[in-house]
């Protein structure tokens, strides 16, 4: 099947998860603003991988902008934020970025990355500081706030090579 990968990414998970996919299924990969000068209608399927931030997928709306044109292909979204693979809020986020409708067409995933505060754009490193500062002084805090200041507070990496199976697994499932 002839696939394409097209990712947004803002500190390199995204994109490491995007060649990951690529590799795995001899597809083309390329960053959204070079996809969106190509032609993808010789396309079987159509993968697209951004960040999360907020609980959206960021520059998703590039994606659904076209999905009414590529009807007959595999369509698939994969998310990668920083935030564990178990954790209960991941599923809700995700089906909140797609109508009903359109649930119907594309497949969606999740994959953890991290954080790298040194990649980060200076809007997104203060915003994450800023929610930091509001978890840390925040009073009776909840053991998911603790483990959140934990992990926040810091650069961390938790991005895995497994995290692409599922992916891969719909990909080969014709349709």
């Amino acid at each position: 099947m002839k696939t394409i990968v097209i990712y947004n990414s803002q500190t390199g998970f995204t994109k490491r998860y995007a060649q990951w996919i690529a590799q795995a299924a001899g597809a083309d990969c390329f960053a959204l603003s070079d996809a969106k000068k190509r032609n993808l209608s010789a396309y079987e399927a159509i993968v697209y991988g951004g960040w999360a931030c907020g609980g959206s997928i960021h520059k998703l709306s590039w994606f659904k902008s076209h999905m009414d044109q590529w009807t007959g292909k595999k369509l698939i979204v994969f998310c990668v934020g920083a935030s564990p693979m178990e954790s209960p809020e991941i599923e809700p986020a995700l089906k909140q970025n797609f109508s009903k409708e359109e649930l119907q067409k594309v497949n969606v995933f999740y994959c953890p990355g991290g954080l790298n505060y040194e990649k980060m754009s200076g809007l997104s490193a203060l915003m994450m500081k800023l929610f930091l500062k509001t978890i840390k002084a925040k009073k009776n805090k909840t053991e998911m706030e603790r483990n959140m200041i934990q992990m926040l507070s810091a650069s961390y990496d938790i991005s895995n090579k497994k995290y692409t199976e599922p992916i891969l697994q719909c990909l080969e499932n014709k349709m």
